[in-house]
């Protein structure tokens, strides 16, 4: 009977998840989903100047908000060391390593006397020598890549592998090998940048004699300059999507299109339809491009799809996140004036700017007013303010019909009227549609801001 998979997400934790890296632990959380398998957290710490705890706090916290579970973990790489080193003694005594006492001179020295032929050490066992494995002289050591195919490695090109330092440290490429070993993973599912990494990592499995996994490399993210994706394309980790105001509905759909699709290219797809359609074999070898400008769009569409209890509560975590606490916490209010912002805005950090209005006094905002306040719009704001004091009930349909009078009546056209209207009550250009904003704000502070502004005008309303 075959073993369910096991696969595993190994990050280091020597800075926040980037979006490269949240890709791979979609992939690797779909493929274990999907399959009824495994998944494993761990956290690949060898390197002990550039692993803190603050980091591998920023990548739980981002695997948890992209709402992406494990199995087993998270678990510490670094944790391992003696068993490492217990396996690295096995491997010395068995003669399939050896401590190796040349310094760096004296290998670069021995590289320019002997071409391209992988470097060979000496044994000797002297304090502070490094460990090396045996590397065969011939044949090929040969990565079989689910998406890339067959990808060969000449032996004979290799240099025996450190695989601890002279201090008795164990190197990268050794733990990580042991611990997929020990952690008996079926499928390492990982960036092609890893590509190198993997003949040294099946020479280290042979020589412990454990079954080599399954590999598959995914192609490198860029940006839409064909690039490698970096900050200067925009957000560069998961906590930056966060606070640009994303959703991790739609981040998991657009990350698990990069690079994999469906047979019918189907563009939004719910969790459970990525998780049952999900294949590996699918993914392709070419680079994939990240665009934020897709994801913002693929964001909005899920937003729209929100009921208005989640559209709330994922407004609530937003604004708090951006110090907007008291409004988070009017939750009331806040149902108001998402529910005539929902169809306007396409992320939730664009949230604030639309309904900021309501909590808060009109935005200074010199620019809008410059353009739009100019003093023949006095005329049409008094007329509009003598439907705001009068309007029976004050809801959008009746602000709609009697302001659409207004307009009609002075001859004027809707933006006319309107915009400036808006930009009285909020301070800005852009606001969700001007009725549902006015009967938001209430008759109250709409008629006190409208004032405000014919004021700073210099003129007087001639009704009160």
């Amino acid at each position: 009977m075959n073993q369910p998979p096991r696969v595993r997400f190994a990050p280091s934790p020597t800075g926040a998840l980037h979006i490269g890296g949240a890709r791979t632990a979609l992939y690797n959380w779909l493929f274990a989903r999907g399959s009824g398998g495994t998944l494993i957290l761990r956290i690949e710490d060898t390197d002990r100047e550039r692993s803190t705890a603050e980091n591998v706090a920023q990548i739980i916290d981002a695997l948890r908000w992209l709402e992406l579970d494990w199995d087993e973990g998270p678990l510490s790489q670094a944790d391992g060391a003696e068993r490492h080193r217990a396996r690295i003694r096995e491997l010395v005594e068995a003669g399939r390593a050896y401590p190796d006492p040349a310094t760096s001179e004296e290998v670069k020295a021995w590289k320019q006397a002997h071409g391209s032929a992988g470097y060979r050490g000496q044994p000797e066992d002297r304090p502070g020598a490094a460990i090396r494995l045996r590397v065969p002289d011939e044949g090929e050591t040969v990565v079989d890549d689910l998406i890339r195919g067959q990808v060969r490695f000449e032996n004979r090109l290799t240099d025996d592998l450190v695989i601890a330092r002279g201090d008795g440290t164990p190197l990268y490429n050794f733990a990580v090998a042991a611990d997929d070993a020990e952690m008996q993973v079926t499928d390492v599912i990982r960036g092609d940048d890893h590509l190198s990494n993997t003949p040294k990592q099946l020479l280290v499995l042979e020589a412990l004699g454990a079954p080599p996994p399954r590999y598959a490399h995914l192609p490198l993210l860029h940006g839409p300059d064909g690039k490698k994706l970096s900050k200067r394309h925009g957000a560069a980790s998961v906590q930056e999507l966060r606070e640009r105001g994303y959703l991790p509905a739609a981040i998991r759909n657009y990350l698990a299109l990069l690079g994999w699709g469906t047979d019918d290219d189907t563009t939004i797809l719910s969790t459970p339809e990525l998780v049952s359609r999900f294949s590996i074999e699918r993914v392709g070898r070419a680079a994939a491009i990240f665009d934020e400008r897709k994801l913002r769009w693929l964001n909005g569409r899920f937003m729209r799809e929100l009921s208005p209890d989640e559209y709330v509560e994922a407004a609530a975590a937003q604004l708090a996140r951006e110090g907007h606490a008291d409004a988070a916490a009017d939750r009331e209010r806040l149902r108001e004036v998402c529910a005539i912002a929902q169809e306007k805005a396409q992320t939730l950090a664009e949230l604030w700017p639309l309904i900021g209005f309501v909590f808060q006094p009109p935005a200074e905002d010199d620019r809008a007013w410059a353009k739009v306040m100019k003093p023949q719009v006095a005329a049409y704001l008094d007329a509009a303010l003598a439907v705001l004091r009068s309007a029976q009930p004050f809801d959008a349909p009746t602000l709609e019909r009697e302001l659409t009078a207004v307009v009609e009546d002075l001859g004027a056209k809707p933006r006319d009227v309107y915009q400036p209207l808006r930009v009285a009550i909020t301070g800005t250009t852009i606001s969700p549609g001007i009725f549902d904003s006015l009967a938001v704000l209430g008759r109250d502070q709409a008629v006190a801001r409208t004032e405000a502004a014919l004021a700073r005008l210099g003129a007087q309303p001639t009704t009160s």
